[in-house]
């Protein structure tokens, strides 16, 4: 992957403070043209650099627990059951049907290499996702562990990518 430019840098990440800004404004902030500005947005959108979504409210949107699952997959029993192959099942067969799943991943640690996020309307619904995950997954699986949260409970920071931006500033990177 390539380096950034120390602009490139600059405006994605006054694109990460917000993202609803027009070029123009953007333009304004970092002192260029607008033009310059919307040639270096369309580059970052077209190297998928920059993807916009919105963060919404899960409380008032009716959800109150978001879930971390955990999962420790079992020793590859065979060549036909590998943990690629498992996953690729996951990503084919198992997250279309999942809408409220908003992230998943391999990784390592804790004893664990990979992990579910989902969002759930109460507690009787993460349930019956958990039963759900269990039975379709139990058998790759060989521990599974889960955190929840509850969305109505004051959290030390809400979920946004504009500590990032002010991070990379702060450390030097732009």
């Amino acid at each position: 992957m390539r380096k950034l430019k120390p602009f490139e840098y600059k405006l994605l990440f006054e694109l990460i403070r917000n993202s609803k800004q027009s070029d123009r404004q953007l333009a304004k902030i970092l002192g260029v043209s607008q033009a310059t500005v919307s040639r270096t947005r369309a580059k970052l959108e077209r190297e998928k650099l920059l993807k916009y979504t919105a963060i919404p409210n899960l409380e008032k949107l009716g959800f109150e627990i978001v879930a971390f699952t955990f999962g420790g997959m079992k020793g590859e029993p065979s060549p036909e059951i590998t943990e690629d192959k498992v996953l690729e099942r996951m990503r084919r067969e198992y997250l279309p049907k999942q809408p409220n799943v908003i992230f998943t991943s391999a990784g390592r640690g804790l004893g664990m290499t990979g992990v579910v996020i989902s969002v759930h309307t109460d507690y009787t619904d993460y349930l019956e996702f958990e039963r759900e995950f269990r039975r379709t997954w139990g058998k790759y699986i060989e521990r599974i562990e889960t955190f929840i949260i509850s969305t109505k409970v004051k959290h030390g920071r809400d979920l946004s990518f504009e500590y990032l931006a002010d991070y990379f500033k702060r450390i030097g990177e732009i």
